[in-house]
């Protein structure tokens, strides 16, 4: 029971920081979404708001993960499947209601120039991402360099198509970045060898 108070606590506390940020999120309002009281919140997380914040943001990394693991998956063609995260992440923009866009980008955004740990583990959430990113490519037949620069331009790009598109309540700038974005990865794709011919 003191495990499902606790995630409750966490899921709740990501899904607001995803749709109003960290400082437009308070305390009570976590417990009170998470059904939890304000000691059994302080119980779990003796650090308070910053400590649960930390916590939903692993927590919505990982989820962000699972959604790229599962985009990237999906095609065998590194370029097919940029373009396949970038659907689906329309798809869910839209779905949501143009509400949950990035899990990270307005906590990360609101603590720039601190040392904070929740700046920390934004930074390690984009730093995980392009490492998906980087071995799609990478076992694709991606050169390594090329590929490691390709994979923080994909992230950038669908972050800042992501943005774009909930301003915009439209899906059209993450599937024009995923248009964009496959066709730069196809222009580093070593084609492979041709076939020797027997005499």
């Amino acid at each position: 029971m003191q495990t499902s108070t606790r995630d409750r606590i966490v899921v709740a506390a990501a899904r607001l920081l995803q749709r109003q940020g960290y400082v437009g999120t308070g305390i009570k309002q976590i417990a009170q979404e998470a059904q939890a009281t304000l000691g059994s919140l302080y119980h779990f997380f003796p650090g308070g708001k910053e400590a649960v914040a930390v916590a939903a943001i692993r927590h919505s990394t990982e989820e962000f993960a699972s959604l790229l693991r599962k985009a990237l998956g999906s095609e065998e063609d590194p370029a097919d499947a940029v373009l396949a995260c970038a659907r689906q992440l329309a798809d869910e923009l839209r779905a949501s209601g143009w509400t949950d866009g990035c899990p990270v980008t307005a906590a990360a955004l609101e603590t720039l120039g601190t040392d904070s740990e929740i700046q920390q583990a934004c930074a390690d959430a984009l730093r995980a991402w392009e490492q998906l990113v980087y071995d799609k490519l990478l076992g694709g037949g991606v050169p390594s360099q090329s590929a490691r620069e390709l994979a923080t331009t994909v992230i950038s790009t669908l972050e800042g198509a992501e943005v774009t598109a909930q301003v915009n309540r439209s899906e059209e700038p993450l599937r024009v970045a995923g248009r964009q974005l496959a066709r730069l990865v196809r222009s580093h794709e070593v084609s492979p060898p041709p076939a020797s011919g027997g005499r």
